[in-house]
């Protein structure tokens, strides 16, 4: 007798940020880790700063330190899910920002902008971001402690992922997108990212189908589309409104009972390196 197929995990919630600046030889730029190859999920793979919303990220403390989206404005964008209100994921990709590229999207009480220009409050933000690594402590006691707030005006709202239900492990992503803020630059810190930098988004997405940089389907879509705008004020423009701009399929495809063979991407070759499936 054949076994009855489990039922496909829960997916987790989760948010990634896509950091766009001008491009030096490109009208974008997009900045894009690679996941360590030691990884369960997805390792080896290249992919936008994120990661899991945890409990801390949907507490009161950390709902009252936001400015610049409130939980009515967060809430049109997308519904509450799994008990989640959604403004935890803007939390999320703030956090995730601090943890794997050293960026705050931080102000003081009064509004403005923490200062990154001044070695000391530099010196502060890498001891609040070793602490968070350091799991010393939740991220609102982190910036109560330091006195700021999360100014969370600039992150934009992107789309929407679910890992598809054949995977181990999945999770249902919220996708931002965040202009590096005045004064920082992303810097690496190891843990689960293996290399950090930035890339013409059509570059990236011709390397993918080459077979050069394994991604999954979310990386894949944030740098087509970001290839198809001329510059980088277009792409502000055509986010002020906060919604949502597109979300991923092969979730979908699966759950209609269609299978995705390993490596069959759109114009990507069968056998790519490493014969991992990229999505």
């Amino acid at each position: 007798m054949t076994a009855a197929p489990s039922a496909p995990v829960a997916p987790r919630p989760a948010a990634s940020v896509l950091l766009v600046r001008p491009g030096a030889d490109s009208p974008v730029e997009v900045y894009m880790i690679r996941r360590q190859k030691s990884m369960r999920f997805l390792g080896g793979f290249y992919a936008f700063p994120g990661g899991k919303v945890e409990a801390a990220d949907a507490s009161d403390e950390a709902l009252h330190c936001c400015r610049g989206v409130s939980a009515a404005a967060a809430l049109e964008a997308f519904p509450a899910s799994d008990g989640l209100p959604p403004l935890a994921f803007w939390v999320t990709a703030a956090r995730e920002l601090v943890e794997e590229t050293g960026l705050l999207v931080g102000c003081e009480p009064d509004g403005r902008p923490v200062d990154t220009r001044d070695p000391a409050v530099r010196e502060r933000v890498e001891r609040l971001r070793h602490a968070l690594v350091g799991e010393q402590a939740p991220f609102p006691a982190l910036l109560a402690r330091e006195g700021w707030r999360l100014d969370l005006a600039p992150l934009r709202y992107l789309s929407h992922f679910i890992t598809p239900p054949s995977s181990p492990i999945r999770f249902t992503a919220r996708f931002f997108l965040a202009p590096v803020p005045a004064g920082q630059e992303p810097r690496l810190l190891g843990g689960e990212a293996s290399e950090g930098f930035w890339i013409d988004p059509a570059e990236g997405h011709r390397r993918f189908l080459a077979g050069e940089m394994q991604m999954a389907e979310p990386a894949d879509c944030g740098l087509r589309y970001l290839a198809g705008f001329d510059d980088l004020e277009s792409v502000w423009t055509a986010h002020v409104d906060g919604r949502h701009k597109f979300h991923g399929i092969t979730d979908r495809i699966e759950t209609a009972g269609f299978s995705i063979p390993r490596g069959r991407r759109a114009g990507q070759a069968s056998n790519p390196p490493g014969g991992e499936r990229a999505g």
